[in-house]
């Protein structure tokens, strides 16, 4: 007769489940956590109309005062945005992972290939899943600074941002001995994305709340995978 479930045995079960994580994976798992919770909180907001005045704030505040046609700032800051919000399209993303993938590959790296293959994979199928599901139309308040497809929330570019970038820069730190590299490499990861994610609200082609929720859902499914490859690499150092 199969043995059955209670309440107390689930709590053991995650008690001795959490107890085999180190340092790094438990606090991985606690901002996973807060990412999922702060994109549940935020799209239940935005669903709403309760981030409309956010929203619209912050847009205007990015705006010239005199011409809100065009955005606060010299002509050489929008050209920079415009540049810096092409990282984020999937055609540039899909071109750096196919070569980091590559790179990967041939340096015998094939597990690690395969996690950065299935992660922006996965990660580009969810943001077009959710913009799906929550059908949020784009700010038309001011001209759109670049082309802009699909629905609005979440950010693909944000997420993607989050996804690529900030896998690569833990991959990239992971191989190193030196805090001050590991830091490097994982600062320059998350100024990327963050740069990205502002660049979409400068261009006036995302509220504010879309590019955070992209943050929040990107960053999360980048730890689900670096967790993931953290269980697969101890297995393999115990095997």
């Amino acid at each position: 007769m199969p043995s059955i479930s209670t309440p107390r045995s689930r709590l053991h079960r995650l008690w001795a489940w959490l107890q085999q994580l180190d340092l790094g994976e438990l606090a991985l798992l606690l901002l996973l956590s807060s990412m999922v919770l702060a994109f549940l909180k935020l799209a239940s907001e935005v669903m709403e109309g309760e981030t409309d005045a956010f929203d619209r704030m912050i847009l205007l505040a990015m705006r010239n005062s005199s011409d809100l046609t065009h955005p606060a700032g010299p002509a050489w800051l929008e050209i920079l945005f415009r540049d810096l919000t092409s990282l984020g399209s999937l055609p540039v993303v899909g071109f750096v992972t196919l070569v980091v993938v590559g790179f990967l590959w041939v340096t015998g790296r094939l597990a690690a290939a395969r996690l950065v293959l299935v992660s922006v994979s996965v990660g580009g199928i969810l943001s077009i899943a959710l913009k799906s599901l929550f059908q949020r139309q784009r700010p038309e308040l001011f001209p759109h600074g670049v082309e802009a497809q699909l629905t609005s929330f979440p950010s693909g570019h944000a997420m993607l941002a989050a996804v690529v970038y900030l896998t690569l820069g833990a991959l990239l730190a992971h191989g190193q001995t030196q805090p001050r590299v590991r830091s490097y490499c994982l600062g320059v990861a998350i100024v990327l994305t963050l740069l990205i994610g502002v660049s979409r609200v400068y261009l006036a082609v995302h509220w504010p709340t879309d590019v955070l929720a992209g943050w929040c859902v990107g960053a999360a499914w980048a730890m689900v995978c670096l967790l993931v490859a953290a269980r697969v690499e101890r297995h393999r150092l115990v095997g």
